[in-house]
C-alpha cells in the first residue's frame, strides 16, 4: 500500500531561487507539450509520449530553451508525465471509467497559480541525508521539519509551494498495510488550501466537500429568487 507523508521544509533564499527556476521550467515544459498536443489534434494527428520526450530533449539544445538544462531532467520528464496523466483522466472521465466529478481537458499552467509543484523520482537520486536534510539535485540540501520517521524509503518526493509561500515535501512510500503506531506526542495541525489540514505526524486530511455543496445550493437559490417578480407569490414562496 502506498502512503503519502508531508512535511514542512525550509529552503534557504538561494534554494528558493533554484526552486522557482525548477517550477518555471516544469511549467514551460508542460505548456509546450500541451500546445503540441493541441496542434496535432487540430491537424487530425496524434503525437506520442515518446515524441514529446524527444522534442523536450531537442529543445534543450536550442538557444530559446537552453535554460531548461539548469534543472533536473527528471523534473522536466515528470511534467510530461503529469500532462499524460491529465489526458488519461479526461478520457477516462468522459468514457465513464473514472468515478467522481467530470474531469475537463488539461489547461495551460500559469506562473500566477497559487500552487507550484515539482516531482523527483528515484531516477533523480534525491536522498534524505544522515543529518535529516532532503538533498535535491541542482537545489541542494533542504532543511525538513520532521514530525515522524518515514516507514520506508520513498519512491518519489513532490516539493510544493502553496499560496501562502510555504514549502512542503510530500513523500510517497510503500508500506505493508499494517496500521501505524500511535504517538505519545502532541499532534499539530497546519490548515491548508489543497488539503483541509496537514498534521505534524505527516497525515493529510482532505477538504470537506459539504460546505462547498451548500454554498452552491445557496447561490442557485439566491439567483432563482432574484429572477422572481417583487411582491409576487412565487417570490414569497422562493424566499420561504
Amino acid at each position: 500500500m502506498q502512503l503519502r507523508y508531508s512535511y514542512r521544509v525550509y529552503p534557504t533564499p538561494g534554494q528558493q531561487i533554484a526552486l522557482a527556476r525548477a517550477f518555471g521550467c516544469a511549467r514551460v515544459v508542460y505548456n509546450d507539450a500541451l500546445a503540441a498536443r493541441m496542434e496535432a489534434f487540430g491537424k487530425g494527428e496524434r503525437i506520442s509520449d515518446t515524441e514529446l520526450s524527444k522534442r523536450l530533449t531537442a529543445s534543450k539544445a536550442t538557444p530559446d530553451r537552453a535554460w531548461l538544462g539548469e534543472v533536473s531532467s527528471v523534473v522536466l520528464q515528470q511534467a510530461l508525465a503529469d500532462l499524460n496523466t491529465a489526458y488519461r483522466n479526461f478520457f477516462a472521465s468522459i468514457s465513464g471509467k473514472r468515478k467522481g466529478a467530470r474531469v475537463g481537458l488539461p489547461r495551460f499552467r500559469s506562473r500566477r497559480d497559487s500552487r507550484q509543484a515539482i516531482r523527483f523520482t528515484k531516477n533523480a537520486r534525491f536522498a534524505v541525508t544522515v543529518g535529516g536534510k532532503l538533498r535535491l539535485p541542482k537545489i541542494g540540501e533542504v532543511r525538513v521539519a520532521w514530525s515522524r520517521n518515514l516507514p520506508s524509503d520513498p519512491s518519489s518526493v513532490t516539493v510544493i509551494k502553496d499560496a501562502a509561500g510555504r514549502y512542503f515535501a510530500s513523500f510517497v512510500v510503500q508500506t505493508d498495510g499494517q496500521p501505524l503506531p500511535e504517538l505519545d506526542t502532541e499532534v499539530g495541525i497546519d490548515l491548508g488550501l489543497t488539503t483541509f489540514a496537514v498534521l505534524s505526524n505527516g497525515k493529510t486530511i482532505d477538504s470537506p466537500r459539504f460546505l462547498r455543496r451548500a454554498e452552491r445550493r445557496l447561490r442557485k437559490a439566491q439567483q432563482a429568487l432574484s429572477r422572481k417578480e417583487k411582491g409576487s407569490k412565487n417570490r414569497a414562496k422562493a424566499r420561504g
